[in-house]
């Protein structure tokens, strides 16, 4: 996985406009005109997210006559969930930890500390 490519990934999915782009393009390929209508800004302005998206590899544009859409390329937030998986396996493995340390420590306030049961007023049974 190139890291650049990544790096350029994540810096592109850390603004709400551009992720809103990619939302919009993943329902249909569209033109600047039409993905700067949702939004209170300039078509300059969404150009210019919408090349930090083509860096990222996110965003490709085509022509069809006069006509420029923009399409969604896939395969960047496929490499980044991939480099996200290793994290969640890392945070699923220390959630299990950290539940079977509290399935201890349950277990151990059910006890008086000698191994008898307690009632929930505290009193042996």
């Amino acid at each position: 996985m190139d890291a650049e490519l990544l790096d350029a990934t994540f810096a592109a999915l850390a603004h709400p406009t551009r992720r809103a782009i990619l939302a919009r393009l993943a329902l249909s390929e569209a033109t600047v005109t039409e993905l700067a209508e949702p939004f209170e800004m300039s078509q300059p302005a969404i150009s210019k997210h919408l090349r930090v998206l083509e860096r990222a590899g996110l965003v490709s544009r085509g022509r069809d006559a006069q006509r420029r859409p923009c399409r969604l390329e896939a395969q960047p937030l496929w490499d980044a969930v991939a480099w996200l998986a290793d994290y969640r396996d890392y945070w699923a493995e220390s959630y299990q930890r950290l539940d079977a340390l509290l399935d201890e420590l349950q277990a151990v306030d059910r006890t008086d500390g000698e191994g008898r049961p307690t009632r929930p007023d505290g009193m042996v049974r």
